[in-house]
Order: C-alpha cells, then structure tokens, then sequence
C-alpha cells in the first residue's frame, strides 16, 4: 500500500522529497525512491515500473523482488503483454504522457480475452500511465494501479502528476543513462513474439481475417474494426464467422488459446525444440 503521504505537502516538504529522489538518480534503488515520491502526488495500490522495446520482452525495472511479482505479472511479461492496450499504442507511438488505461483502451476491453484471462487478475479498478521515451528504441512506462479502496484517480491527483512529469521524465532518463547496462543484460529476444499476431492463422485463415483476428484479441468490438478499417459492420460480422468456421472456434476464448498455442510454436521453432503438430 502506498497511502502513506499527506499530498497537501508544504513547498519545503516537496523540495525534500525532490532531492531524496534526484539523490538516488544514479542508484539501482531509484525505483523505490521513485514510487515513495509518486505516493506524494497521488495515492495507488500498487506501482509497476517496465521499459517496453519494439523487438524484445519487457524489461521489469520494479519490483524486482521475485516475491512481490504475482503470477498475473509473470504471465504478463512472459507473453500477455502482447495484448496489452499500453503496449500496444506505445508501438505506434500515440499515446500521452500521463494518462488513464481507460482513455486509450480499446472500446471492448472489458469483454477481451486478454482483460478476462491476465488484466482483471490485477483486480484494479484504474490504472494511470505515465510514460517516458528513454531513446529512440526504448520507452519506459511507469504504472500506477489502484484498486477498490482507493477508487478511480482524482483530478487533483492527476494534475499534480501532470505538473511534476517534466521532473520525473528527466530523471528516469538520467537514471536509466547511468543503470541501463546493469538491465540489457536480462534482454530476451522477442522474435517469435513479434511474428506471433502477423502469422497467426497463416494458412487458414486470409489476410483480412488474420488482420481482423489481431484487433479482437486485442479487445477491439466489430464496430471498432468496422471504422478502423473503413469496412461495414456486416462485412466484419461475416469475416468473424468465417475466422470460426477456419479456425474451428466458436468463442473468442477459444481463438485466444490458439493463438497462445501458436505462440508457443513460434518460440519452440526459434529455439529449435520439435512441437507436435496441433489439430483444430
């Protein structure tokens, strides 16, 4: 729990904060000295800090404390986070520097297998994101989750965040210049993962449906696919029944686990370990 701190803070007690964090700045302990600042400016259950990079894994930068990492979170930075709505607008990069899950989420989240099977483990009712572009190839993505206690983020609490963004943006940067070396080492590469959606269906299913198949998994409705594709509702309607009737599916749970399978192929192939084949 981080429900510690008094946010009506005096200017000397932030000032004092501030310099304990910019103390730690080239310390591996900046992360916790980092959330204790964050509990300052808004109150959150629990803090996940990850640096995302387009062909690799997740890099967990806290908590790096095995025990305080559930297996929703192992799951998580093992394959789930391919689903992810964070992870996937900071790959197109359109995503704001602080903000809400809620606001870049895709319309039928909720109802996504990636939000029934991993997210709703979380049991979070908000999840506020700020995020930080540490180079051209890396993003550091810091999340704030809170739970039923705390409620959803107030607008106080948002704007103060908002207001010490620059501050914390250019201390992460600094810290992860001087630490960066001590967590590539822990890179794994990611090229079955990055292959995983594109090939999916490969076969069986057509383009158009492998592209359609993609946006489901991730929690898009089929009138969120319809606009996104400048196609109608009735034509995503049929390319769905027919991602059924190929892929012998009658749920999107059912699609979810193929895919995982899939996955799970992509990986062994790149490893070179045999994989029996599956039968649909």
């Amino acid at each position: 729990m981080t429900q510690r701190h008094n946010h009506d803070n005096s200017v000397a007690d932030t000032y004092k904060d501030l310099a304990n964090l910019i103390d730690h700045t080239r310390l591996r302990s900046f992360p916790k000295a980092l959330e204790d600042f964050l509990a300052t400016l808004c109150h959150f259950d629990t803090m996940l800090m990850v640096t995302f990079k387009k062909s690799l894994k997740p890099i967990i930068l806290h908590p790096t404390n095995p025990a305080e990492q559930s297996p929703t979170l192992r799951n998580y930075l093992k394959k789930s986070f391919i689903l992810d709505p964070l992870f996937n607008k900071i790959q197109t990069g359109s995503i704001p520097h602080v903000g809400r899950l809620i606001e870049i989420a895709p319309d039928s989240f909720e109802t996504s297998e990636y939000y029934l099977s991993c997210y709703r483990n979380f049991d979070l009712v908000d999840e506020i994101n700020l995020v930080i572009e540490l180079d051209k190839s890396v993003t550091c993505a810091i999340s704030l989750g809170r739970k039923t206690n705390l409620g959803t983020i107030t607008r106080a609490e948002l704007h103060r965040l908002n207001d010490a963004y620059p501050t914390i943006n250019s201390l992460v940067r600094q810290f992860w210049l001087s630490q960066s070396q001590e967590y590539v080492q822990y890179e794994k590469s990611d090229s079955a993962m990055k292959q995983a959606l594109n090939t999916f269906g490969s076969g069986v299913l057509t383009r158009r449906e492998q592209e359609i198949s993609g946006l489901i998994l991730q929690g898009h409705s089929s009138k969120a696919i319809a606009n996104m594709l400048n196609i109608s509702l009735g034509t995503v309607k049929v390319h769905r029944k027919n991602i059924h009737t190929r892929l012998n599916t009658s749920t999107q749970s059912e699609i979810f686990t193929l895919f995982l399978a899939h996955l799970n192929e992509l990986e062994a192939a790149a490893s070179g370990i045999p994989q029996p084949a599956m039968s649909h």
